[in-house]
Formats: structure tokens, C-alpha cells, sequence
């Protein structure tokens, strides 16, 4: 696994070995709008070094939020990321309006990655951890073409099982809706002390 993780980051480092690097300028450049600190834009994860111009990637969208590129290692031709111009490690330390911006995003992109690669669908997909494959520690979704039979996950052929209607799966549905009650109304402590 950890071989794995280091591959897909070097690939990452130097996408283009076998292929000429455009300009830098004419690929990516950094956000007049994002801070330039290293808070926010850590010295090494490979997403804040193309968020800074200092690493090439084939942009396909930028904005004042986020930036969308293409994957260096596709699943399929298209295969895109959108990237928060902050630097956030997980999906759970990302701003709740950050990833609004990100998702915002999604059906123009998308749409326009299903156009020019022939696909007729797309997996959106966030590895948010290490058991969930996430090899680089800048929360990003992924954007995955698909065509009719490209048999791209081993998963999709296995036999899904119904859901068991039980003590267990209601005990489980019972303490999800509870916590998210209680951040809830911590949520709303925290918003009347600040009004």
C-alpha cells in the first residue's frame, strides 16, 4: 500500500516525463484571490505546489474557490480533479461553503468532460482517508467518465446485499440520527453566542 501511495505521488511530482512541459503560465497559474502562506498553501502537498504555479498540470477550470485539472494516473480519459485552493487535509476539516463551491462546480465540469469524451456517465468520487485510498492529503473529488461496459470497478460485479431490516441496522440508523442532533444543536449554541 505504502509503494502504491508513493507512486501515485511522484506521479503526481512529475506528470510529464515522457511528454514536453507546456509553460507553466499557460497551464496553471496561482489565485490573485488566495493567500500566499504556508498556511494555506503547505511547501509539500503536490496540490498547493500547482496551486502556486510551481508544479505543471493540465488545467481544465479556475476559479477565486477551486481548480479543476486533469488526473496525472486516469481511471479513464477525463478523469478530472476539483481542488479547493485552501489547503484542507480531509473532507472533514474542509468549510462546509468550500465544499459548496466545489460541488457548485460539478455539473458544469462534468458535463463538459461527458461531451468531449464521448462518456454517458460519470463517478463522483472523495477518498476521505487512508483506509478510503486517499494517497494525497488536500481534499479533492474526483470526476470519473464512464462508458457502458468499461467494467472499471471490480465492485460492480459483485452481488450487493439487501439491507437487513433488524435490531442492528435500526440501533445504527438510531445513534447517526442522535449525533447528528447533537452537532446540530451545537451548531446553534455556537451561532446565538456569536449574535
Amino acid at each position: 500500500m505504502e509503494a502504491r501511495r508513493l507512486a501515485i505521488l511522484y506521479s503526481h511530482l512529475c506528470p510529464f516525463r515522457s511528454a514536453p512541459v507546456p509553460s507553466l503560465s499557460s497551464i496553471v497559474s496561482p489565485s490573485a484571490c488566495a493567500p500566499q502562506s504556508k498556511e494555506t498553501f503547505p511547501h509539500n502537498c503536490v496540490f498547493c505546489q500547482i496551486i502556486r504555479g510551481d508544479s505543471p498540470a493540465f488545467k481544465l477550470y479556475e476559479d477565486d474557490m477551486c481548480l479543476c485539472i486533469l488526473d496525472t494516473r486516469p481511471l479513464s480519459p477525463g478523469h478530472s480533479l476539483i481542488i479547493p485552493k485552501s489547503h484542507f487535509p480531509s473532507l472533514g476539516t474542509t468549510p462546509p461553503s468550500v465544499v459548496a463551491a466545489m460541488c457548485s462546480k460539478v455539473p458544469f465540469i462534468s458535463n463538459a468532460i461527458i461531451k468531449v469524451t464521448g462518456a454517458d456517465s460519470f463517478n463522483l468520487l472523495v477518498n476521505n482517508g487512508v483506509a478510503a485510498g486517499q494517497v494525497i492529503f488536500h481534499t479533492h473529488i474526483h470526476i470519473i467518465p464512464r462508458k457502458a461496459g468499461d467494467c472499471l470497478w471490480t465492485s460492480e460485479s459483485l452481488h450487493r446485499r439487501t439491507l437487513k431490516v433488524d435490531q442492528d441496522t435500526s440501533g445504527l440508523a438510531n445513534r447517526v440520527r442522535e449525533l447528528l442532533l447533537n452537532i446540530s444543536e451545537e451548531n446553534k449554541d455556537q451561532v446565538s453566542t456569536l449574535s
